[in-house]
């Protein structure tokens, strides 16, 4: 099926051919004629699936239609796209500007996002845009300092909507919704590759009850084009094992998540002591220095890449044939991600996980929640010794372990502030 039978022009299809985008993927097929015809969605889609096009092409051709598409003047903004990452954000910019190139006429677009210094940023909104793409924060920021403003929004668009709805986001999201149109009066789009019950439960509140819904199943864990691995593995033994499986794949990049900065670090160093181009990957690096890591990587400059879940979302690496999970995520959802770095567009990839005898019972979990059937190898040069340590369960009930059973420091500050706010003590 071509773009055209979904509504699309022929020159944004030709535009869309021009950057690989040759036939609709499941989720551009359904998502991409309800976009035209100005309904609100909910997609739930794998990583990888084009979702990020799925919404692009659809803002792009509704660009065009409009007379800012042949203006010279001012502009007024038309779109907001927020991401809960810079690097997301730079993807979605790069996706636009490719395609209006293919097109001969772009739109003035304006990438608001920490990290940088916000005065470029305010310069950039001078005469007005068409589409803002922004971190929540860094957006309050610059409308606290600018003349930006809202008022002839057509579309909102939340990508990795599940982070944006999420608590860490929730009052600035809160800030950011108040500042623009209602949900009747302008077009609302989702888009995940997972929506958690939390997130779920606010979908209504976002969007109009007519919306469209999407949700493609055919997920990674699913998908016959990744190979996944679980490999049981003492803690002290990962670093060990992490080199001998690069070296299995030489002149292969290979993608390595871990728990923390200071992991990422010291895992890459390990690795670049060893002979192997190794560098690290997280949000305490600059900007400048994120893009120019992402940039080499991608170039084959580093073989691996140690990251931390900064890379789990909004990152698209081209034909990116391993991940290693080194660490276990701490979400059951976040492995989804993480595993959708490899096997995209349809290519092949493998994923493997340690699971260390103290994460035995965090893995079961997420092995559960994904629906995953892996068995549990043992290497032979690599006996487990390592005893998972008994945990005395807490006086709730909970495990403490795992992402949802045991409150985070944000969790209790927000009780502590909800339990004042009704005059009781938490």
């Amino acid at each position: 099926m071509p773009f055209t039978a979904l509504g699309l022009a022929p020159s944004l299809a030709h535009a869309a051919a021009s950057q690989g985008l040759i036939a609709p993927t499941p989720v551009q097929t359904q998502a991409i004629p309800a976009i035209v015809q100005g309904q609100d969605l909910r997609a739930c889609a794998p990583t990888g699936s084009g979702k990020t096009a799925a919404y692009v092409l659809p803002l792009l051709q509704a660009w065009m239609l409009s007379d800012a598409a042949q203006r010279q003047g001012p502009r007024a903004t038309q779109a907001l796209i927020l991401v809960p990452t810079r690097e997301l954000a730079a993807q979605v910019a790069e996706l636009i500007y490719h395609l209006g190139e293919a097109l001969g006429n772009r739109p003035k677009v304006a990438v608001l996002t920490g990290g940088v210094s916000i005065n470029p940023q305010l310069m950039a909104l001078r005469g007005g845009v068409d589409m803002v793409i922004a971190t929540p924060g860094r957006l309050l920021d610059v409308v606290a300092h600018s003349q930006l403003k809202f008022h002839t929004l057509q579309t909102l668009v939340m990508d990795e909507a599940d982070r944006l709805l999420d608590l860490g986001f929730a009052e600035e999201l809160e800030q950011v919704l108040a500042l623009l149109p209602a949900k009747g009066q302008r077009q609302t789009l989702l888009l995940s590759a997972t929506f958690g019950p939390a997130v779920e439960s606010l979908v209504n509140q976002l969007l109009r009850d007519n919306h469209h819904s999407i949700s493609v199943e055919n997920t990674h864990q699913q998908d016959a084009t990744i190979a996944q691995r679980a490999i049981h593995v003492d803690a002290a033994r990962r670093s060990a094992l992490l080199r001998e499986l690069v070296e299995q794949h030489p002149g292969q990049r290979v993608l390595v998540f871990v728990a923390s900065r200071y992991s990422a670090e010291h895992v890459a160093n390990k690795l670049y002591a060893k002979g192997i181009y190794a560098t690290a990957f997280h949000g305490e690096l600059s900007q400048g220095a994120r893009e120019t890591v992402l940039r080499e990587f991608k170039a084959n400059r580093w073989q691996v890449l140690v990251t931390t879940d900064l890379a789990a979302r909004g990152i698209h690496i081209e034909a990116l044939p391993v991940v290693i999970n080194y660490d276990l995520p701490r979400s059951p959802d976040d492995y989804t991600h993480r595993v959708g770095r490899t096997g995209r567009a349809g290519l092949s990839g493998t994923a493997i996980s340690f699971v260390t005898p103290e994460a035995m019972a965090h893995w079961q979990l997420i092995a559960k929640r994904n629906h995953l059937d892996l068995p549990l190898e043992t290497l032979p040069a690599y006996p487990v010794t390592e005893q998972a340590p008994e945990r005395a369960p807490h006086e709730d009930g909970n495990n403490g372990g795992i992402k949802g059973k045991r409150m985070s420091k944000k969790d209790k500050l927000r009780a502590a502030a909800a339990a004042a706010n009704n005059g009781k003590q938490p």
